[in-house]
């Protein structure tokens, strides 16, 4: 717990640094571009699908008396947005995160080891093609658990347990990789990865946590059409920012653990030398 604490602290004097500000512009602006393309030629086809689909299947009438027991018959004109929006956040999840894993983790990895760990060997275990295929099969599987427990959100403690801990697997699966692959081999990832997996899932939970708040933004342009533009845009840069973090806060931690790796193998392996001397 101490480590992940002491790259907490770090990973905040870093994300201070003018640098690490200014990295979150690039990602920023390539999500907006898309995501403004996007939003733009599909919300609102996606929205009246949605719409006709409940009207369909009568939903609407089974929703009025699930609202009515929890006494949220307020949010029932805007809850086909709602789940349309709750739909697409995955996605806008993923262009983030691959944004962030491909542009900036290499500007994160350079600036925390020149800076922390100059004399730290690179070995070059990951590749820019290990990097888009685990951040692509791990959001699969993020995205599944994610509509599949989608309508257990609606229970408010539920809420802040599931949506934390699908953030914290993904961020740790897609963070710790990026973090290692410039300066572990292959083996040392593993390595790393067993020794380490509950202090690395503890802090993706955490970064999931801190997505809450850009979740809650892109969600609330649901309930304002004027307003749905600049709140859109605020959680994309929210996104980034808790990712660029998250990155800072994953590369201190795996780049010390690595250091902690190596001198114990080789510990291990000066220890036979010194009883044949003996």
């Amino acid at each position: 717990m101490r480590a992940v604490l002491v790259a907490f602290g770090r990973a905040v004097l870093s994300q201070l640094h003018y640098k690490m500000l200014l990295l979150t512009v690039l990602p920023f602006a390539l999500s907006i571009l898309i995501w403004g393309v996007i939003l733009w030629l599909g919300l609102q086809p996606t929205i009246d699908w949605l719409h006709a689909l409940f009207v369909d299947n009568g939903w609407f009438a089974a929703m009025d008396g699930i609202l009515g027991w929890l006494d949220l018959d307020a949010i029932k004109t805007v809850v086909v947005p709602l789940i349309a929006m709750w739909v697409l956040l995955p996605l806008m999840i993923l262009t983030a995160l691959i944004f962030v894993g491909t542009l900036a983790m290499p500007v994160i990895v350079k600036h925390v080891s020149q800076r922390q760990y100059p004399e730290l060997e690179a070995r070059k275990g990951g590749t820019l093609f290990g990097t888009l295929w685990i951040s692509t099969y791990s959001f699969v599987i993020f995205a599944v658990l994610w509509i599949v427990t989608l309508p257990l959100t609606v229970i408010p403690p539920l809420t802040f347990v599931i949506q934390p801990l699908l953030w914290g697997w993904l961020t740790y699966r897609v963070m710790a990789y990026d973090a290692l692959a410039e300066h572990a081999s292959a083996q040392e990832f593993k390595e790393i990865m067993r020794i380490h997996r509950w202090p690395l899932l503890l802090i993706g939970a955490i970064a999931g946590a801190m997505g809450a708040a850009p979740t809650l933004l892109w969600l609330g342009g649901a309930l304002s059409v004027i307003f749905f533009p600049i709140l859109a845009a605020g959680a994309i840069w929210l996104y980034v920012l808790v990712f660029v973090f998250s990155g800072l806060w994953f590369e201190h931690y795996c780049l010390e653990a690595l250091v902690q790796v190596r001198q114990s193998t080789a510990g291990r392996a000066i220890a036979p030398q010194f009883k044949d001397i003996n």
